[in-house]
């Protein structure tokens, strides 16, 4: 189940083993990556996994660490099964973590009630409980930059700029798990409040790569736009089953997790005009990226193919190791240790700041929208951008589009109370 990536260290694969030259654990930050690359959902998890794993191994190869300290990767394949991932951090907290990013709303889940006890954050980047972005009530998990909820609600605001929403029925397909329900309560509240009608078309595990009969409802209900919450073989299976009942794919927009150049490339020239939220950059025309190819692509210290680096995911994934990093320092400079504890990557997960200057500074400018993390907001700005497949690629094709925080704001708190209502010695945290 494990394999071990030590940053910064020589790794040969041979017959499927990794032969590591191991550093000092007092030189060391160690972090735990739980990864997918076996199972359904592999064709994500992969570049998720080597983004992740590269940020890191290029701040160890250029910077020498962070803040003097090398930084050590371990992988556990979860198959982006729950109870595997539950394996995996049962098997991995002991040595030092400083914090969990599940990649899955299904262990995420399992986690949240186990980061207090163990004193260890997890850090759910656009995913998982939208609720925990409540720092009073939530104050060992974080959803930086956005929860489901925001993106929904920046998706309608951005449908509602385009054409307008009042008397519209929107469709939403979604793969019928907890990832793909999230997002229905707000639906709930803002049909009446925006004047639309909702029609919600659930994919089954078993059914992503067979959704004849779905697209067959779909016509019959005949909406005017189509949100996606999809994921994995579920994507570019519903993107050409809309071609063939002729939707109009500049009115079907996914979510963060719905628009991946592995959702469209199987898909090519069919799905061109089709849309996704995203808040992570694309291509490699950031110095940053660049730094990460010398580094560590071109010195063959990567897993990942030189042509897949700048991709969605593989940005999604290095991303999340740049929130991660930058959590790190600020833990580090409160601390004023360069060995952190889980408990000091908490504090420095409730202060980074990563501004349009550190944006700037780290090779990273519009990148993202910036985050200024605190105790009360575990979630950050929540603005995303919308891209747009042109047949070949993705391109950017809107500002930022903030979140309808008056909307969802008061949602999150409603949802926050009702999970601690239902847990017993939950413990919250006041923030001045």
């Amino acid at each position: 189940m494990l394999k071990k990536l030590i940053l910064g260290a020589a790794a040969l694969a041979v017959a499927g083993t990794v032969q590591v030259t191991t550093v000092s654990a007092e030189d060391t930050l160690y972090i735990p990556s739980l990864s997918y690359r076996t199972g359904p959902f592999a064709g994500a998890g992969g570049p998720i996994s080597n983004g992740f794993a590269d940020y890191f191994n290029m701040l160890n190869e250029r910077d020498g660490g962070i803040g003097g300290a090398k930084l050590v990767v371990e992988e556990c394949e979860t198959a982006y099964n729950a109870q595997k991932g539950v394996e995996c951090y049962e098997a991995t907290k002991g040595n030092g973590a400083l914090a969990y990013n599940p990649y899955s709303t299904g262990i995420t889940l399992q986690l949240i009630p186990k980061a207090p006890v163990d004193q260890i954050p997890v850090l759910s980047m656009g995913y998982g409980l939208s609720a925990a972005a409540v720092g009073e009530k939530f104050p060992w998990t974080f959803n930086y930059p956005a929860s489901y909820w925001s993106q929904m609600s920046s998706i309608l605001k951005y449908i509602d700029a385009n054409g307008g929403v009042k008397g519209k029925k929107i469709g939403f397909i979604y793969l019928d798990v907890g990832y793909g329900k999230e997002p229905i309560p707000l639906l709930d509240k803002l049909a009446p409040e925006m004047g639309f009608e909702w029609v919600g078309f659930p994919v089954g595990v078993k059914e992503m790569q067979n959704q004849g009969a779905t697209w067959l409802n779909v016509r019959k209900e005949r909406p005017d736009w189509m949100i996606m919450w999809g994921f994995g073989a579920m994507n570019p299976t519903a993107i050409k089953e809309a071609a063939k009942i002729r939707f109009p794919m500049d009115k079907f927009i996914g979510n963060w997790w719905a628009g991946a150049h592995a959702d469209l490339e199987p898909v090519g020239e069919a799905g061109k005009g089709y849309k996704a939220s995203s808040f992570s950059g694309i291509g490699t025309d950031f110095p940053a990226l660049q730094d990460v190819i010398k580094y560590v692509v071109d010195a063959g210290k990567s897993q990942a193919k030189k042509e897949d680096v700048g991709k969605v995911l593989y940005n999604r994934g290095l991303f999340n190791a740049v929130i991660m990093a930058e959590a790190i320092r600020a833990g580090q400079k409160s601390s004023g240790k360069v060995k952190i504890t889980g408990v000091e990557m908490r504090d420095g997960l409730e202060s980074f700041v990563l501004d349009e200057a550190r944006l700037k500074e780290i090779g990273l400018e519009g990148f993202t929208a910036p985050i200024t993390a605190s105790c009360k907001d575990h979630e950050g700005s929540g603005a995303i951008f919308v891209q747009q497949w042109d047949g070949k690629t993705w391109n950017r094709i809107s500002d930022l589009i903030p979140p309808m925080t008056d909307v969802v704001k008061p949602l999150l708190e409603e949802a926050a109370d009702k999970y601690v209502s239902e847990q017993t010695d939950w413990k919250t945290q006041s923030c001045g």
